[in-house]
């Protein structure tokens, strides 16, 4: 079989609009956190969610070490924290409001949704990990989303 071009896959997948969360821990030195595009809900019974992170990622190395992971929903307004929490080599929670959730991981004010939980299962699949969440704290608010479509940020018109 003859191997897709790296640049052409990525191009027909970001026909796909996803949301952004941020996925948070805390973690000896102080919030650690990346921006994820790749979650969603995996089961109801129980309450599983599932996120993909670069196996190779900086902050990712660091929140995997811990047990509980906080995600918070990106709002539409959020659009530059969502480039914030992309970078690397940056104190992303530097001037960020965020509140501790119940189990203690860094939650971002002004999120769509909280959710915070333990991570039950881990894999990795060609060049990135995917993480199971076992959901035990859940809470929306209002707002819109912001949307990753096309090798962009937008909104639900």
């Amino acid at each position: 079989m003859a191997s897709l071009d790296v640049s052409h896959f990525k191009e027909v997948v970001g026909h796909y609009a996803t949301g952004l969360v941020v996925v948070s821990a805390a973690t000896p030195g102080g919030p650690a956190g990346f921006t994820c595009q790749t979650f969603g809900s995996l089961s109801l019974e129980p309450a599983l969610v599932t996120f993909a992170a670069s196996s190779e990622g900086q902050s990712w190395s660091i929140v995997r070490q811990c047990a509980i992971v906080g995600i918070s929903i990106l709002s539409a307004p959020q659009e530059s924290l969502a480039r914030r929490f992309a970078m690397s080599g940056v104190d992303k929670f530097d001037g960020v409001p965020w509140e501790r959730g119940p189990e203690g991981s860094p939650l971002i004010e002004g999120a769509l949704a909280h959710i915070e939980g333990t991570i039950s299962s881990l894999s990795t699949h060609g060049d990135h990990d995917v993480a199971v969440v076992e959901v035990s704290y859940a809470v929306a608010h209002s707002g819109r989303p912001l949307i990753y479509f096309r090798g962009g940020f937008t909104e639900l018109a």
